[in-house]
């Protein structure tokens, strides 16, 4: 069962004098410079509700729907199991909560430790290993299965993932279509649309194209989700020198326009429709031309957006737990840890994307274990110190007195389980002379596949499922 991460300390990249003049120069790019927007009904919205369409084809946003757009949405949004249990409330709370990936375009395979093209069948591990693990509150069901008819491959990804992982998931599409089938999908397993939307244990992930352009794929499953009321989140990937300015503050302004816009159409389409702000600000990487999920730059821009995004009052939706490496290695290690720490320590609410790979050609469930763990210790690092009076407990120092010890003390006792005990780390009084994480992690990802039962679905909805695959000619 997932525990909730809340912490208890905090770091701000962003002052205050800093998010009101990266906001206004968001709002200058939005009225001034304006953003290539394509759909028709779309367009509609926004040019009825006072946007301008000016002669170069660009649409200006004015900052009175900018703020109408922040005011209606919603600034809590609770999330839910398969089941229809609350499973993470998003809110000014500062709690966390991570999640991996169902599919990917390759899998880091922990048996034969070879990446190969991801397989059908593999969404079926990594939906037990993200569904046993107590960290990971979610799941990206992509569509991305080498062996599934591209035209399918998000609706049969997500009703395989929908089978195989009790919590929540978030999903994205291939095409517009598919968009709806799998909304359609999930209101079958929910028990239909209405109790859906009153318990969603589905979220919706899109992008626009940087720089500020929203195409026609985006805008219309904008307007989706928003007509659906089904969580939304809107992810502009700037990568500073290719798709934004090469300027940290200056691809954030572009960053904020740009989803600032998304939540725009959101709220127009239906006022207080769930929408989730996302934001990649990362690198274009000059030697290799790869966009960098693990540079530094990327992980202070994420945290410095969920400072903006906190301003808001909006959920914000990060990433963490990734590297730039084709496999556990040491550097894999260390990006893994040094963006959790990051994104721990920051303001940010859903962080996805534990365990990819390979600037996000692959995904590891090794890694998504092993950030398991990561998880664990920092949350004890997050929780704080608690200043409360039992807390010093002066009389257990006074009974001990100069010279004693704790040991045999029953506060010792009541109280040794508060720190954290890792399951994969070493702390023996001899160590071997060979690393034993490698071994404990494939031990532990076998004995999940082995043991962990992923609770069923009741009959009636897997003969539902069923007819969807035979629709689909899965």
């Amino acid at each position: 069962m997932a525990v909730p991460i809340r912490r208890n300390i905090e770091f701000a990249v962003l002052n205050q004098e800093k998010i009101d003049k990266l906001h206004e120069k968001s709002i200058y790019l939005m009225e001034k410079v304006g953003m290539k927007i394509t759909g028709e009904r779309v367009t509609t919205l926004l040019l009825a509700n006072g946007a301008q369409l000016g002669e170069d084809g660009r649409i200006r946003i004015p900052r009175a729907m900018v703020d109408q757009a922040i005011q209606s949405a919603p600034k809590e949004i609770t999330l839910y199991t398969r089941d229809g249990e609350p499973a993470m409330v998003i809110n000014s709370e500062h709690q966390v909560y991570f999640g991996t990936h169902s599919d990917q375009l390759e899998l880091v395979d922990p048996v034969t430790n070879t990446v190969r093209q991801f397989l059908k069948k593999d969404i079926k591990t990594m939906c037990k290993v993200a569904d046993y693990l107590p960290n990971i509150f979610f799941v990206l069901s992509v569509g991305m299965t080498a062996d599934v008819d591209p035209k399918v491959q998000s609706q049969s990804t997500f009703i395989e993932t929908v089978k195989n992982f009790s919590k929540t998931i978030n999903f994205s599409t291939n095409d517009i279509q598919a968009l709806q089938e799998i909304i359609d999908i999930a209101a079958d397993v929910a028990g239909g649309l209405d109790k859906l939307q009153a318990k969603p244990f589905i979220f919706n992930y899109c992008e626009p194209i940087p720089p500020l352009t929203h195409p026609l794929e985006s805008t219309e499953k904008i307007y989706i989700s928003a007509k659906n009321r089904i969580p939304f989140v809107y992810m502009p990937y700037c990568m500073m020198g290719g798709t934004s300015p090469m300027s940290k503050v200056a691809t954030l302004a572009q960053c904020n326009a740009e989803a600032l816009t998304g939540l725009v159409i959101t709220q127009l389409v239906s006022e207080g429709a769930p929408f989730i702000y996302g934001a990649m600000p990362s690198v274009f990487d000059m030697r290799t031309s790869i966009g960098s999920y693990a540079a530094p730059e990327f992980h202070l821009n994420i945290a410095a957006m969920a400072d903006l995004v906190a301003y808001y009052g909006l959920p914000f939706y990060g990433t963490a737990g990734c590297s730039d490496a084709k496999v556990i290695d040491e550097q894999a290690v260390a990006e893994a840890t040094f963006e959790i720490f990051s994104t721990m320590l920051s303001k940010a609410n859903l962080i996805h994307d534990v365990g990819v790979m390979d600037h996000c050609k692959s995904v590891s469930p090794e890694l998504v274990v092993l950030a398991n763990e990561i998880i664990e210790g920092l949350k004890h690092y997050t929780a704080g110190i608690d200043v409360a009076e039992d807390e010093f407990a002066l009389d257990v120092i006074e009974k001990v007195g100069p010279g004693g010890h704790y040991l045999t003390e029953v506060h010792t006792n009541k109280n040794f389980r508060k720190i954290w005990y890792p399951s994969l780390f070493s702390r023996k009084m001899n160590n071997e002379d060979f690393s034993e994480v490698s071994r404990k992690i494939k031990d532990k990802i076998a004995d999940i596949l082995e043991n962990h039962e992923v609770p069923k679905l009741d009959a009636a909805v897997l003969a539902k499922l069923e007819k969807w695959e035979q629709k689909l000619g899965l």
